[in-house]
């Protein structure tokens, strides 16, 4: 499932595939991935138009032209692909926008979230990203503290929803409550000082590694290389992960290294 890490590599594709090209076409094979807008208007109001520099805010990808901006989020199999003109197109491009000799594809196999076009580049982009906490990468100490301190519900709950913190999934936040030896069931807002800063810590750490490599690694040194294994163990200490569901989510965790202390 594409996070923050991923969307943030979506965001160098982009730039390093379309930034500053003309939109020559724009071809939609499947009008299922659209929100808002039709495939005539998406058509009618991009073409021509170039992209400039893309953002990001969690796991929404920002693609802005010299016109609207095209919101894009990843759901969970989605992809943005930079090719070439001549190649086959593949069975999950939705949609295409034709740079010339390149081509940039949304690539989506289930389409659960899909492309929206803001006309105004600010105000629709404001509204549509209304919901969305601070980004995960950009959010400081004090904001975090300000975000546990008092919270009510499990520390995994708090760490995946978008409304407080953009662009954390489950494996970011199961490989961050891992590394900060936090049981995902804890309370948030009972967590002390010292486990809120290494919280943050980790976090930062976490969410940059990922970055650099885009994607949540899955290294044998990480939880996210062994969460997967027919019989998990943890990378640090060696005992057996536990998998149950957390808040609704399927979630893995060492219980030697994160012991319930509720």
């Amino acid at each position: 499932m594409p996070e923050l890490p991923d969307v943030e590599g979506f965001r160098e594709v982009l730039a390093r595939c379309a930034q500053g090209k003309r939109i020559t076409g724009v071809e939609v094979h499947d009008v299922g991935v659209l929100h808002g807008v039709g495939a005539e208007r998406l058509r009618r109001r991009l073409e021509g138009r170039r992209f400039t520099e893309p953002g990001r805010h969690g796991k929404w990808l920002l693609a802005r032209t010299d016109g609207p901006t095209v919101l894009m989020h990843f759901g969970m199999t989605g992809q943005l692909v930079c090719c070439r003109a001549t190649d086959d197109l593949q069975a999950h491009d939705r949609v295409v926008f034709v740079l010339g000799r390149d081509q940039l594809r949304f690539r989506d196999q289930r389409k659960l979230q899909g492309i929206w076009l803001a006309e105004d580049p600010d105000a629709d982009v404001a509204r549509a990203l209304g919901d969305q906490g601070p980004d995960a990468l950009s959010m400081d100490r004090d904001g975090f503290d300000e975000l546990l301190s008092g919270r009510r519900g499990r520390v995994k709950s708090v760490l995946t929803d978008q409304s407080l913190i953009a662009g954390l999934g489950n494996l970011l936040a199961d490989e961050i409550l891992w590394r900060a030896r936090l049981h995902p069931a804890r309370q948030a807002g009972e967590l002390s000082d010292d486990e809120r800063h290494r919280l943050h810590t980790e976090m930062r750490r976490t969410l940059r590694s990922s970055v650099r490599a885009g994607r949540v690694p899955p290294r044998r040194s990480w939880l996210t290389g062994r969460r997967d294994d027919a019989d998990p163990a943890c990378p640090r200490c060696g005992g057996p992960l536990d998998r149950r569901r957390v808040g609704g989510r399927g979630t893995v965790w060492c219980p030697r290294c994160q012991p319930d202390t509720s």
